[in-house]
């Protein structure tokens, strides 16, 4: 027979076994929040990229929508045919016409506690890098940015990838299970985006709007460039060009005709926005926007690593720069030594034929 003290050293241990499984199992079954972002009754394309780094993980996928009552209503009716999303989850309100950290946080802070999500995840925007730290925060967990790769465990951990050092080096980080929710934002080019299911509908469940009355921050405004060509954050073909198109009109006047002809996005380095050149939302770089597209022609760009960190995953880079020293040549497929303003022209008229 047993002593007392045998007795309740091997309750404990069952105790303890019992408890760890359970905290197994809980942590090795995925369940993450997707913050779907969308600009006039479309789904943001990155939010799609997003969708397939939450595929990856594993388990069940709830979408987050949220916007002005009226503006919602055409994104979920899309939403509801992604394949890879299990539910749907909306809410509106006047105040998330245009969100902000501040506006938005609460309500992000109140579903995911009251769901218990492993993972919240969203793309790399100027809103969610907004957004999503201050999440963190608030629930006292770290947060990831610009992640390329993502690899649940069984035993609850997550292994992210992420480039640093604009790009020259890959981090390998690993979030344990004993960080409850990992929080992280994707780089739309190392994802595919989540094609549409049009035999699916997910349930879609409406919440309440966690509404904020003393917000120190408040929205003036919007202002959007205009453009008849493809975004430059999603295009297949973009051009673009650097201080050596010497100002603005002769920018505008070498660029347009050639990225006319290629139906291509017109993206900038950072010098020739810094100079008035371009406006800012075409800059390409580590401080601009991330592009893979299939065509990169770059034009009097020297390809410092900056810029180099936001372009050198385009399938095909096409550099055209009188110095044959420069060191965009390193990384294009195709280089030209020339005077683009003899060349760009011909390529236009050749192109036209």
């Amino acid at each position: 027979m047993l002593s007392r003290s045998a007795r309740l050293s091997a309750n404990n241990v069952a105790r303890f076994s019992t408890r760890n499984a359970q905290q197994l199992r809980y942590a090795s079954t995925s369940n993450s929040l997707l913050i779907i972002e969308h600009q006039n009754g479309k789904i943001d394309a990155g939010s799609l990229s997003a969708l397939t780094a939450a595929s990856q993980i594993g388990g069940e996928v709830t979408g987050l929508i949220y916007g002005a009552p009226g503006e919602i209503e055409q994104v979920i009716e899309s939403a509801k045919k992604l394949k890879g999303l299990t539910k749907l989850l909306s809410a509106s309100s006047p105040s998330y016409k245009a969100p902000i950290a501040e506006t938005i946080t609460p309500l992000l802070q109140k579903v995911v506690k009251s769901n218990s999500y492993s993972h919240v995840i969203s793309s790399q925007s100027t809103s969610s890098k907004s957004i999503l730290p201050r999440l963190a925060a608030t629930l006292d967990l770290p947060a990831l940015t610009d992640v390329t790769s993502v690899k649940h465990e069984s035993d609850g951990s997550t292994t992210f990838t992420r480039p640093i050092y604009a790009g020259n080096a890959i981090a390998t980080v690993k979030a344990p299970s004993s960080v409850t929710t990992k929080i992280f934002t994707v780089r739309g080019t190392a994802f595919d985006k989540a094609p549409s299911d049009e035999s699916s509908s997910v349930e879609v469940s409406t919440i309440d709007a966690v509404e904020v009355t003393d917000s120190p921050t408040e929205h003036i405004k919007t202002e959007l460039t205009k453009s008849d060509r493809p975004d430059l954050g999603v295009a297949s073909k973009v051009v673009s060009g650097g201080r050596a198109l010497k100002n603005a009109e002769t920018f505008k006047a070498t660029l347009d005709p050639l990225a006319d002809v290629l139906g291509a996005a017109v993206g900038a380095s950072r010098a020739a926005v810094d100079a008035g050149y371009a406006d800012n939302s075409l800059q390409v770089g580590q401080t601009g926007k991330v592009v893979a597209p299939e065509l990169y022609i770059a034009l009097g760009i020297s390809g410092a690593i900056q810029h180099l960190a936001g372009m050198k995953d385009s399938k095909m880079i096409v550099a055209i720069n009188k110095d044959p020293e420069a060191p965009i040549f390193q990384v294009a497929d195709v280089g030209l030594v020339a005077d683009l303003f003899e060349v760009v022209p011909q390529l236009v008229e050749k192109l036209k034929k």
